[in-house]
């Protein structure tokens, strides 16, 4: 690894001087300039220091009495230096404080202040990252997929849509995050490992050691299995973050099953998610659901991403469009039509229907898969029914 040059921002003379100590430790890394006061405007002289250091890491500490200033210098920083990978560090029990700074922009968080080991783990992540970045030209979009209401076909959408994209695209990842995760099942996948192994080893884990965790199923896709014991582990949103932030290094599409699951981690994984997929169905239970679930992402970014996906849709008199949207205030993205016996013997032989192109149910889930690959189309939703 070539040694990488370190700019640090701390306002805490204590950090000032340990970081140093710290960085130089690993032996991959230098750091260059420390700055004790943090840029506050896109004119701020000091943005243009940053910019002729051209700098490989730029360490910013959020230090309690100035959290607001260090995280407005991280959006300046990651809109000044894209090249530049963004280090925050602060305290590990704030998952908020977490999900603020990869919003800004960090692409780590570290404790306060981190040990030399993961410093290491970072720059080694870094350079990871970035050498799959040269070769693909881009990070991956994400896409998480949930439940209205249990039994609402998150995971069927999920796998048949991941299907579809990688089919037509290529380099797909499909994530297994449910609570009681059968992603695997869908696909008739005998998987060695789970998300849980990656997740425990997160203080190694690389593109090699990710490529092995994943399964492969016959069409191209790699599928990271659900734990029938996720739920009850004590693994913290930051951790998803940082296994998010590998994997969209890796793969061009990444399409995330949390099926019922709402807690922190999936607000976390929504938040830094490009669209969030909301399985509905046509039915009064299901779209109050779906009402409050809005509710449950109000206020942060994922609000904005939210959109409906009605499965096993079918026109109800007096009941359209505008009064689903009116219901649950999310706009929809697409509509399923009601397959529902030949969706169940998908399942049952484990060959999703986006497998089978000529059937009719496949050529939504392709059509779909293609509205979400493409940039253009997936920033404008449409609520068409294809073929009806």
């Amino acid at each position: 690894m070539p040694e990488l040059s370190v700019v640090v921002f701390t306002t805490d003379e204590d950090q000032k001087a340990l970081l140093p100590v710290l960085v130089d430790g690993t032996a991959v890394a230098r750091m260059t300039h420390s700055f004790d006061v943090y840029p506050q405007a896109d004119s701020d002289p000091l943005m243009r220091r940053i910019q002729e250091l051209k700098t490989s890491v730029v360490v910013v500490d959020l230090a309690p009495n100035n959290i607001s200033a260090a995280l407005h210098a991280i959006e300046l920083l990651r809109a000044a230096c894209p090249k530049s990978a963004i280090f925050a560090l602060g305290e590990m029990s704030r998952p908020q404080l977490i999900v603020d700074a990869m919003r800004a922009g960090a692409g780590e968080f570290l404790p306060r202040p981190p040990t030399t080991d993961q410093l290491l783990d970072g720059f080694n992540r870094f350079v990871s990252s970035q050498r799959k970045v040269r070769s693909t030209g881009t990070r991956g979009r994400v896409f998480v997929v949930l439940n209205a209401k249990g039994g609402n076909g998150a995971t069927t959408v999920a796998v048949n849509t991941a299907l579809a994209i990688a089919t037509s695209r290529g380099s797909t990842a499909l994530l297994d995050m449910a609570p009681v995760g059968d992603v695997a099942l869908h696909l008739n996948l005998k998987t060695g490992f789970s998300i849980m192994d990656a997740l425990n080893n997160l203080h190694r884990l690389d593109a090699a050691l990710l490529d092995g965790f994943m399964a492969r199923h016959e069409t191209g896709l790699h599928v990271l299995a659900g734990h029938t014991t996720l739920g009850s582990t004590e693994t913290k949103p930051v951790d998803f973050a940082r296994l998010f932030d590998i994997i969209v290094g890796q793969y061009r599409h990444v399409v995330v099953d949390v099926s019922t699951r709402l807690d922190p981690i999936t607000r976390a994984l929504c938040d830094l998610s490009d669209t969030v997929l909301l399985v509905a169905n046509p039915d009064l239970a299901s779209l109050w659901s779906a009402a409050r679930i809005r509710d449950f992402f109000l206020g942060g970014p994922a609000e904005q991403k939210l959109r409906l996906v009605m499965n096993r849709y079918r026109k109800i008199t007096g009941f359209g469009e505008s009064e689903i949207e009116h219901t649950t205030q999310a706009k929809i993205l697409y509509k399923i039509p009601n397959k529902y016996a030949p969706i169940i013997a998908a399942i049952e032989r484990g060959v999703p229907v986006a497998q089978t192109n000529h059937s009719d149910i496949a050529r939504y889930f392709v059509d779909f898969g293609k509205i979400l690959a493409a940039e253009e189309q997936a920033a404008k939703p449409t609520g068409r029914v294809f073929g009806l």
